[in-house]
């Protein structure tokens, strides 16, 4: 394991990236247009119809709700949205309005076709959310026993993780509904090469591509992996980047060529040992493994399941071959 004070100490590297983002580092190396957003080619041709469509109107754009996995550019979408459309982001979360007057306080200082991104907004107390239902639809807000407060004609962008937990009618006041995928090597290595450039980092295609096959599919973990193979580059090869040198900084870190963590691997090791390779349910997993449900649920089965290495049943999880053959390999290769 890393030592304590170049990696978190108390929590794992993947897990920290979604508990303790780092806003500073990420927002530097956020795409600015859809130009620049590479990998999401579908989703990123449908907001583009989205942006002219309005720009061609002079109307302001229609609530859009984006769904996927986290870090996979929900927050970065509704940055371009701003810049394309020359307007103010207002950033906040779910969590964070917590009360109605939380809510009005937000949507009373937007100007026309100015957004309001709401990140984790399945997490929105559910009166607040029925507060919304005027505020999207009408643009008015509507407090009991009071007044009714005219609103500008404001954008809602909202990110979740978790779609189904949004009630019926809170979706289907959304205009637009995107889903963002994992990304592929070669859309992932395309991003590493642009933020190697805006660090400064010299590193080959082959280290690029490395990096890429272990970031799950996801650039967040990307560029953050690449920030750290340059800290362990510069300490322990010499400042001379390498592939067998990029291999050996992220084995550091427990992550496998695959892609998985200390906790994947614990997660799809358990089903497999524990439980016989499954079906075994969510709650008992995740006492297996010393994991929150929510964590086991949103961070780490989305990319067991993209690797096709667990899959969910009616009855619960299931280890598939391919992750039975998996966990087996890397025993033997660990010589265990």
């Amino acid at each position: 394991m890393p030592e304590t004070q170049t990696t978190p100490s108390s929590e794992r590297f993947i897990e920290s990236l979604f508990t303790k983002p780092d806003e500073g580092f990420d927002h530097s190396l956020r795409p600015k247009s859809l130009a620049e957003f590479v990998g999401q080619e579908k989703i990123s041709e449908q907001v583009d119809v989205l942006i002219q469509a309005a720009q061609l109107r002079g109307d302001p754009l229609g609530h859009c709700l984006f769904s996927g996995p986290p870090g996979l550019g929900k927050t970065t979408i509704a940055g371009i949205l701003a810049n394309s459309l020359s307007t103010r982001l207002v950033v906040t979360s779910g969590p964070a309005i917590e009360r109605p007057a939380d809510l009005a306080i937000e949507l009373s200082k937007l100007k026309k076709g100015e957004i309001l991104f709401i990140d984790e907004i399945h997490r929105l107390n559910k009166i607040v959310e029925e507060y919304l239902y005027s505020a999207m639809e009408d643009f008015v807000l509507d407090i009991p026993k009071s007044t009714r407060i005219p609103l500008a004609h404001f954008t809602l962008v909202g990110a979740t993780t978790r779609p189904g937990l949004l009630s019926a009618p809170f979706r289907s006041r959304f205009q637009f509904l995107g889903r963002l995928d994992f990304y592929g090597v070669s859309a992932l290595s395309t991003i590493l090469l642009r933020s190697s450039r805006l660090l400064g980092i010299e590193i080959d295609q082959k280290s690029i591509e490395e990096i890429a096959r272990r970031s799950r599919g996801t650039p967040r973990i990307a560029n953050r992996l690449l920030r750290w193979v340059r800290d362990f580059v510069q300490i322990r090869a010499k400042g001379i980047m390498s592939q067998g040198a990029v291999q050996e900084a992220l084995e550091m870190l427990l992550i496998d060529a695959a892609g998985l963590d200390e906790m994947d691997f614990r997660i799809l090791s358990s089903i497999v040992d524990q439980f016989d390779g499954g079906p075994v349910g969510l709650q008992t997993l995740s006492m297996a493994v010393g994991e929150e449900p929510d964590t086991v649920e949103e961070v780490h089965e989305p990319f067991l399941i993209s690797c096709g290495f667990i899959k969910k049943t009616p009855r619960g999880r299931e280890a598939t071959q391919l992750g039975l053959d998996h966990v087996r390999n890397s025993r033997v290769k660990a010589g265990k």
